[in-house]
């Protein structure tokens, strides 16, 4: 690299790490190189197809305008993509562009292999090793097909995908998935293991719970066998850990688990690991495992919002073949059960029950009964999606139109009032309120409710829109 390429991009590096947060800049921008620049034309290798169709996806804006910044106007943008061939990393011929904005892919870059058709192995051997053939462990139902895609987990899926197409060969590696419990952490795990088993039958995939790991280790060590199950663990390709945090505290499990993380991943294997707590949260973990968790993406899991858990009740009814159940019924309990897909699943699993053990059609009044059981309506707090809606079902605008960046007087003012709700009615901060409405900063909030007070002091017929909202809300 020449020095006036790496001074130039320095401060590129200094615009995005200012604009950008500390995750997405370690994730996303430090695993850039600059290769050239050659007149106009600007090269930059990147670790692999899906990390330019992130890239282009999601910050060309950012990138544009620093690239024209820093290199000037007529700057053209080269992506040089990393691939394996032969068991040697080289850089594919360059991806050229007309302009930085322009996105277009080579297909050829990136070839994936076609599933064969075979059937799972069935055989599990650990201890013994007198064969390969292991139990994948994979429940065929939790597939990428039946896993709803929404802003809650879109990262996380999109790299598990990425992940199961090319395992042990993007940046990805390990991919540590966390999140709270019920939000779709084990279904995602095993979509990436099964996907991985379509595209690569011949790889050793096996899912496993740390439970099941720390069980298998204590059998181990009390049989005199740990070397057999250290070398079976290292025989694997793709390993999934589930709920890796149950190692906390465990220290002889984590140093055996440090030999075969570190095996692993040294040979290209592929690791995926799930946990509720973050790396940084995880007290009681060896530090030299929480920096080796950090080496790949971490990315994690959100409460669903309304859209999401509205296309999950519809992709289970579906699924299930059920034909009874009205798009009314289905709204209601996507917007009265909003704490984890779990919940929300088990909801409905409960109202169709209830309808036949009961011989009655599933309708509103049966949902507002089974629900306000389930959620415990009479203490219930109210979620900001809920309240978003019945505001928007009010004026009769859009359910986008709240977190829309319309300036429109009557769009603002639904606005202040979902936030004005908001602040009264759940135990959020203004700070969280302000991002889940619009993303708008806690300041924004305090200003709506200030303009929601005193508008109901001077204005009779604002006021009243207040209280046929309040009633709603209680109903």
């Amino acid at each position: 690299m020449n020095k006036d390429l790496k001074q130039a991009w320095s401060e590129c590096m200094r615009i995005f790490k200012d604009n950008l947060s500390a995750v997405v800049y370690s994730t996303w921008f430090e695993t850039i190189t600059p290769l050239s620049l050659d007149g106009n034309n600007l090269t930059l290798q990147i670790p692999s197809q899906f990390f330019y169709e992130y890239l282009e996806e999601n910050y060309i804006d950012i990138m544009s305008k620093t690239l024209r910044h820093v290199f000037g106007p007529e700057v053209k943008l080269h992506y040089s993509i990393m691939m394996e061939n032969n068991n040697h990393i080289k850089a594919t011929p360059r991806v050229e562009y007309p302009s930085i904005n322009k996105v277009n892919v080579d297909n050829r870059q990136m070839p994936i292999p076609h599933p064969q058709g075979k059937d799972y192995p069935s055989v599990y051997t650990m201890p013994g090793l007198k064969k390969i053939s292991i139990n994948p462990n994979l429940k065929q139902e939790l597939t990428f097909d039946n896993y709803i895609e929404g802003e809650c987990n879109k990262l996380a899926r999109s790299a598990g995908f990425a992940v199961a197409c090319n395992p042990g060969k993007t940046s990805f590696n390990p991919l540590f998935i966390y999140g709270d419990s019920g939000l779709g952490k084990t279904h995602l795990a095993q979509a990436i293991g099964i996907e991985t088993k379509k595209r690569f039958s011949d790889k050793i995939v096996l899912y496993v719970t740390a439970n099941q790991f720390q069980n298998q280790y204590t059998n181990a060590v009390i049989n005199k066998e740990l070397p057999d199950f250290i070398h079976y663990y290292q025989m694997i390709d793709v390993l999934i850990i589930d709920d890796v945090h149950e190692f906390i505290g465990k220290e002889k499990t984590q140093e055996t688990f440090f030999q075969i993380f570190n095996y692993l991943h040294q040979n290209g294997r592929q690791l995926i690991l799930t946990s509720d707590k973050a790396p940084v949260d995880m007290q009681g973990m060896m530090d030299r495992l929480i920096s080796r968790f950090k080496w790949g993406l971490i990315a994690d899991l959100q409460v669903p919002d309304y859209e999401t858990r509205l296309d999950i009740l519809k992709r289970k009814v579906y699924n299930d073949g059920i034909q009874e159940i009205s798009d009314n019924v289905l709204e209601y309990v996507a917007l009265h059960v909003s704490t984890n897909v779990r919940e929300l699943e088990g909801a409905l699993i409960s109202l169709m029950a209830q309808s036949i053990l009961n011989k009655h059609a599933i309708t509103m009044d049966l949902a507002k009964q089974q629900i306000d059981k389930l959620v415990k309506n009479t203490s219930r707090e109210l979620s900001i999606d809920y309240i978003q809606k019945i505001v928007c079902d009010y004026f009769d605008l859009p359910s986008e139109a709240i977190t829309s960046k319309t300036r429109k007087r009557e769009i603002v003012q639904a606005r202040q009032i979902a936030m004005y709700f908001a602040k009264n009615k759940t135990k959020l901060s203004l700070a969280t309120i302000g991002s889940q409405i619009g993303g708008k900063d806690h300041a924004t909030v305090l200003h709506a409710c200030k303009t929601v007070n005193n508008l109901i002091d001077t204005d009779r017929q604002f006021k009243n829109y207040i209280e046929e909202i309040e009633r709603k809300l209680k109903s």
